[in-house]
Parts: structure tokens; C-alpha cells; sequence
């Protein structure tokens, strides 16, 4: 089956015109205008005038075995469910553990991705969680990584955060550099996933390990970096170096000490933080905990993948950021920080993940692999 998309306004993310698009399989097999089938092919025409033709969006933190547990048994968060994702324009997923590397397990996690590419969307993960050491599969991060066609990186390893190991500076370094070389040997981006906490100076051990060592900024993602206002700020420096990743979910659980993620971009680009250093993620089925001055939970909430779509709207909407800009945060950008090939773009040759939109942001139709999943 043949799915040909007429007429539509292309956001590549970068604005391509009104050109028509052609699917075959899992595939982008052509891109220009007046398209027409081959004679005698099978084919599903959308028409789309009016409408955004724009990639689906990848989340690349998410909780898809459930995350939480900081209040008890009973706060655990259920796992990702394939319409989460839809909801949301979701067609790519980065799993992950996070604060409970006890109880849940790694292997967990793999067989979570290996279930949802069954049921015909994009996932890769994490091997690790907060801990450190962290646990893996075979014993080793560098193995995982380097053995396990579904693992890009480590993380998310807590910093900066009483819930954190408090590792030091050289353990930091060893897993680092374990990572970077593991992805080079996978043919990875062998990235450290770095959950931020509420600590103050919350950037210091990435600094201390890019000072001591011969490790580069780009070799972590600190995630969580709109958590308080005193992290923010010393985001909008460290991103002139490295990546940051705002937490589209954390609006509006905690409105008077959370940035809200399109303010943040906003805020970002005017301080000089190049775009391509910019992610939005959802922390989707990840716990977003509140805790008191005396380190108790007071209340907890659930992140959802819809949260990143929804931010991406109120940029453009409400904070005037030009949708090609917007987009990258949730396509372009995290493809090229974790080397997803085909993903993040609308290419000839790429995955056919496409999200077709209304001016208002209603998902018309969402594309996975080929295949339309919602409309």
C-alpha cells in the first residue's frame, strides 16, 4: 500500500513548501510536486490543503516500563501504553528506568522496546538508572551498549538529587568514558542520560568531568533543566556548551518553581543557546514528585508524551517561535544527538513517521512506519 499526502504545507522541520509526499513500507520514497502513483499501484490519497505535514515527534525520556515508587508501592506509575504515544504525535520512543533501578530491571525495559517496534513504532533505550553502580543486562555498560542493537546509551544517572548515589567525579568519568567508547565500537551515540536535581551549582560534577578528563559536553544530556529557577539560569550557560533538555511535563504541576517548557525555550534562544542544543522530552509514565523542605513527598504526579506537542503549540502561539524552530526540540534535534538514522526529518529515504496538522495543532492523521495509527 502506497499512501500519498497531497498538497501539504512540509515542515522538514525546515519549511519545504506545499509539496506533495509518497510513502511505500516503512519509507519516505518521494518528496516534489504533482506527485502521482506508479500506474496501476494500490494507493491511499490524503488530501491536505491547509494542513502541516510535519515528522512525528520523538520522545527521548520515557518511563515505558512505568517509573515512580518515592512515595511507596502504591505511587509506582503504570507502563507507556501505545495511545499515550498517539495522543501525542508520538512515533519514536527512548525508554529508561530512573529512580528505581531496585525493583525494576533493565532486562524489563529491552523487552518493552522489543514490544513496542512488534506493534509498529520506533524505541530505543537506556541501559542503567539513577544508581551508580548501574544496573545493566550483561554486568557491563559498555557491553550493553556495544551488544544491544536496542541500547544508545546510559542513564538516566541521578545527580544533584538526595535521591541520587552521590557519585563522585571519577566514577562519573569511568562511566562516561565507558559509553563514548562503547557507542563507537555499536556504531551508537553512547550518550550519558543525566537526571538533574534540585542541589544547587546542579552542573558542577558534568564541569569537574569535562575539566579533568578529556570528555566533551556533548557526551551528556542533563535532563529536568526547567525544574527551578536557579537550575534554569545555569542551563541557559551550559547550553552554550552542551546539550539541555526541558521537561515538557512539569507544567503545570509546580507552576510557582517550574519554567514553563515554551517560556524556557523562548528564554533559551534569546540567551544565545543555539537551537541544536535544545530537546523537549515528556518524562512520560515517570513520576514528577514534590518534596517538602525536609526532603518528604507531599505530592506526586504523571508525566505524559502528549505534554511535548502541547508545548511545542504554546511556542509558537503564545511565545512567537517559528514552527521550524519549535519543531527541532521533539524531531531534528534528539535524531542527531542519539544518531537515530531516518528519524527527526521528512527526506526521501527516510522512516514514513508523519504527523499531518491543523494551524491549530489537532493531529489530523499520525503516520508510524508506514502506517497511519491515528486519524
Amino acid at each position: 500500500m502506497l499512501t500519498l499526502f497531497k498538497n501539504a504545507q512540509i515542515f522538514s522541520p525546515e519549511f519545504l513548501g506545499i509539496k506533495d509526499v509518497l510513502t511505500g513500507g516503512k519509507s519516505i520514497l518521494s518528496i516534489g510536486d504533482q506527485l502521482e502513483p506508479p500506474p496501476g499501484a494500490k494507493v491511499d490519497i490524503i488530501y491536505c490543503e491547509g494542513l502541516w505535514l510535519v515528522p512525528g515527534i520523538i520522545d527521548s525520556h520515557v518511563h515505558i516500563t512505568g517509573g515512580g515508587g518515592e512515595g511507596g508501592p502504591a505511587s509506582r506509575m503504570p507502563e507507556l501504553q501505545l495511545s499515550m504515544m498517539f495522543d501525542g504525535g508520538v512515533t519514536t520512543v527512548i525508554g529508561c528506568l530512573g529512580t528505581d533501578g531496585i525493583t525494576r530491571t533493565v532486562e524489563s525495559v529491552l523487552m518493552k522496546v522489543k514490544t513496542l517496534r512488534a506493534l509498529g513504532v520506533s524505541a530505543w533505550m537506556y541501559t542503567g538508572a539513577y544508581q551508580v553502580p548501574s544496573p545493566t543486562i550483561t554486568g557491563d555498560i559498555a557491553k550493553d551498549i556495544a551488544l544491544f542493537e536496542e541500547i544508545i546509551g546510559v542513564g538516566e544517572i541521578a545527580i544533584s538529587d538526595h535521591r541520587s548515589s552521590v557519585p563522585s567525579v571519577a566514577e562519573l568519568a569511568r562511566i562516561t568514558a565507558h559509553a563514548r567508547v562503547a557507542g563507537m565500537i555499536g556504531g551508537k551515540a553512547g550518550i550519558v542520560n543525566i537526571h538533574m536535581g534540585d542541589a544547587k551549582d546542579p552542573f558542577r560534577p558534568l564541569h569537574d568531568v569535562v575539566a579533568t578528563t578529556e570528555m566533551g559536553y556533548k557526551q551528556f544530556v542533563p535532563t529536568h533543566c526547567n525544574r527551578n529557577p536557579y537550575i534554569f539560569e545555569d542551563a541557559k550557560e551550559y547550553g552554550k556548551k552542551g546539550y539541555v533538555d526541558i521537561t515538557a511535563s512539569s507544567y503545570p504541576y509546580d507552576p510557582d518553581c517550574e519554567i514553563k517548557p515554551s517560556v524556557a525555550l523562548k528564554q533559551l534562544l534569546e540567551a544565545g543557546v543555539p537551537i541544536n542544543h535544545i530537546t523537549f522530552t515528556s518524562d512520560g509514565c515517570g513520576s514528577l514528585p514534590c518534596f517538602d523542605s525536609e526532603g518528604r513527598l507531599v505530592k506526586i504526579d504523571m508525566g505524559l508524551p502528549s505534554s511535548i506537542l502541547r508545548e511545542i503549540k504554546e511556542s509558537v502561539l503564545e511565545d512567537q517561535i517559528p514552527l521550524d524552530i519549535a519543531l527541532k526540540v521533539a524531531t531534528s534535534n534528539p535524531a542527531d544527538i542519539l544518531k537515530l538514522a531516518g528519524k527527526g526529518r521528512i527526506r526521501e529515504g527516510c522512516d514514513a513517521d508523519l504527523l499531518l496538522l491543523e494551524p491549530n495543532f489537532n493531529i489530523v492523521h499520525l503516520m508510524a512506519m508506514g502506517k497511519i495509527v491515528k486519524s
